[in-house]
């Protein structure tokens, strides 16, 4: 990577699957669930698990995980409003991919998977709503892989403050605080990297006076410092 440019896509960077849809066939969709509430940490769907329902996200933010056979957990997604959980699933009949886990308060409405499929075979406009929806998440994680594999791990953690600060930040009078609430280990799994190497970099980050840090709490105060690493430029501050 090379330049001032960073990539494009983030996390979670694309529009919702709901926000997608006309108001009619949103409506008609969320009524054949019932509402689901989900404390935070609590798991929403399991890795390995067969499929039984599809979740719709109505308030709140998840992440999604999976978890390799050294047990390393990679942090694949955010997910919140408007957003479909376990769509893939639901339609290959094959167990679920990823563990989905509530990062803060999150209420869902689930759908079970007989009554989405069935609902999707009557519906050609929200099936290529969903068929869009998974075209731009793959195209978002190629675009994501072949970014990140010219990249430093100190260059990729930049990036992800940065996708971080823009897609869940909010500005205070100290700097850009992070709304959603991501461990040490979270954090190392959305850029490949261990929890200790995360640790040291947010070390230096801190000692630099680029971020504060607390338990699960992170506020940027030099974004500009996270644009010059992420784009190879490593000046002093």
């Amino acid at each position: 990577m090379t330049g001032a440019q960073l990539p494009g896509g983030g996390l979670d960077d694309q529009v919702p699957f709901l926000a997608r849809l006309e108001s009619a066939d949103r409506s008609e969709l969320l009524a054949l669930g019932h509402v689901l509430n989900f404390a935070p940490r609590v798991i929403l769907l399991h890795e390995r698990e067969p499929s039984s329902h599809v979740l719709f996200l109505v308030q709140g933010w998840s992440k999604v995980t999976a978890a390799a056979p050294n047990g390393y957990e990679a942090l694949l997604a955010l997910r919140g409003p408007g957003d479909v959980l376990g769509e893939s699933a639901a339609l290959t009949g094959r167990p679920r991919s990823a563990t989905v886990t509530a990062l803060e308060p999150v209420r869902a409405v689930a759908v079970e998977r007989e009554h989405f499929t069935g609902f999707l075979s009557r519906s050609p406009a929200v099936s290529f709503a969903l068929l869009g929806l998974t075209s731009d998440r793959t195209r978002a994680a190629d675009r994501r892989r072949l970014e990140f594999a010219s990249m430093s791990v100190r260059e990729r953690f930049a990036v992800l403050l940065l996708d971080l600060a823009r897609t869940h930040g909010r500005r205070t009078d100290d700097g850009i605080e992070l709304c959603v609430p991501l461990s040490k280990q979270e954090l190392a799994g959305s850029v490949g990297a261990s929890r200790e190497a995360v640790q040291r970099l947010l070390k230096e980050l801190r000692t630099r006076g680029v971020v504060v840090t607390g338990r699960r709490a992170l506020l940027i105060v030099r974004p500009d410092v996270l644009r010059r690493i992420a784009s190879a430029e490593h000046p002093e501050v």
